[in-house]
């Protein structure tokens, strides 16, 4: 197996994960926040989108995703929906409302798709070349994205996480706990 092999391997898993939750999906639970956080599984789905397409676009020069394939309107956002999540404020946050988990799984895959074209048009030597000069030590190509793919494996996770919450916390809610005797 090449680096590339591997790094479309890479790939797949978050694309995986992520279907994984489709049958938990509803719009309840992409818009709950357990204990009061402001970053939502829709969010989580979203944000593992767009960080994915926005640096993307960024590595090949395409156009994102996002507004080439029209999920720009179709999520219809606005402003909040078209940054990355990067810093969003809590208000900002709160504004990724999705109910349509179809919607959000397809955008995820949508955006991994681009990274699989990326990957079937590269040499294994381009995964050396330097993008970014401003890091030390540079960050090559291949750094990138084993980057990008890393942060939406991490996300997708913490939705699962999440989503796993529910009954868990049914049973032992943290106030509940005590310190034990000494």
């Amino acid at each position: 197996m090449d680096c590339l092999d591997l790094l479309r391997d890479l790939a797949s898993r978050p694309r995986h994960a992520a279907a994984q939750l489709r049958p938990q999906l509803d719009p309840a639970t992409l818009n709950a926040r357990p204990g009061g956080h402001d970053n939502s599984v829709a969010w989580l789905l979203w944000h593992s989108g767009r960080e994915i397409d926005v640096q993307l676009a960024a590595l090949t020069g395409d156009h994102e995703v996002w507004t080439a394939q029209g999920f720009d309107a179709r999520f219809g956002l606005g402003p909040a929906g078209d940054a990355v999540g990067y810093g969003h404020s809590p208000e900002e946050a709160r504004r990724i409302i999705v109910e349509d988990a179809e919607l959000l799984l397809g955008y995820v895959d949508a955006a991994l798709a681009a990274v699989d074209t990326h990957l079937g048009a590269l040499a294994a030597s381009q995964l050396d070349d330097v993008v970014d000069a401003e890091w030390d030590p540079p960050v090559t190509r291949g750094a990138r994205l084993v980057s990008i793919l890393d942060d939406a494996i991490q996300h997708i996770a913490q939705a699962a996480y999440v989503i796993g919450m529910p009954a868990a916390t049914d049973s032992v809610m943290p106030t509940d706990l005590e310190d034990p005797a000494p």
